[in-house]
């Protein structure tokens, strides 16, 4: 009895061991990564905040690049200059994009921003049965190697919910990416209606 009462101690110690230090460690990885996402804006920042004179053109880099198109737009945004923001990037779908490359970069996701994004389409879905509607929108990802992703080639991801009146930059609640849906295995609806089930309507 001692024994086993010794061996479930451990094992509870084992897995409590095991949760502070996944915790601490993913904390310390979302500093890192929240500071590199800092560093890579840095310069329009302090074009921004010191009042330096500022123009389309040296706004475009940081809004072509998706991982930095979003954080551009809400810096933009803080300093009343959204006017500088490149019309051809405001849209949900160019929103919606760099947005799910940010959140396939956190560490317990993907931990890197896909090589290859795809949108392939903008999924409906009537959510009371009273024809008001929330709207995803779906994209296919791919990683190249040595990624331990791409072996499973072409996945899903989807961002959202947005709604008729939703503003390209508003921010989605309920992006996600199972990463192992392969994009040929499942459809976009069937994909945009697990995370409307699974992760929207439980938040």
């Amino acid at each position: 009895m001692n024994t086993f009462l010794l061996i479930a101690g451990l094992l509870v110690a084992a897995v409590i061991f095991f949760a502070v230090y996944r915790l601490i460690t993913v904390k310390r990885q979302g500093r890192k990564l929240n500071a590199e996402r800092f560093e890579r804006v840095k310069a329009l920042y302090d074009k921004l905040e010191s009042g330096q004179p500022l123009t389309g053109p040296d706004v475009l880099p940081f809004a072509e690049n998706v991982l930095t198109r979003e954080l551009t737009y809400q810096l933009l945004s803080d300093y009343k200059r959204t006017d500088l923001f490149p019309e051809q990037y405001y849209t949900i779908v160019q929103a919606a994009e760099s947005n799910l490359a940010n959140w396939l970069e956190f560490p317990t996701e993907l931990d890197a921003c896909p090589d290859e994004m795809k949108h392939v389409q903008r999924v409906s879905i009537d959510f009371d049965g009273q024809h008001n509607f929330v709207h995803y929108e779906v994209f296919r990802c791919r990683v190249n190697e040595p990624h331990w992703a791409a072996k499973d080639g072409w996945f899903l991801g989807v961002v959202g919910p947005y709604f008729d009146d939703s503003k390209p930059y508003d921010f989605p609640h309920a992006t996600f990416s199972r990463i192992s849906s392969k994009a040929d295995q499942i459809t976009a609806e069937e994909e945009a209606m697990w995370v409307h089930q699974n992760i929207s309507m439980r938040r």
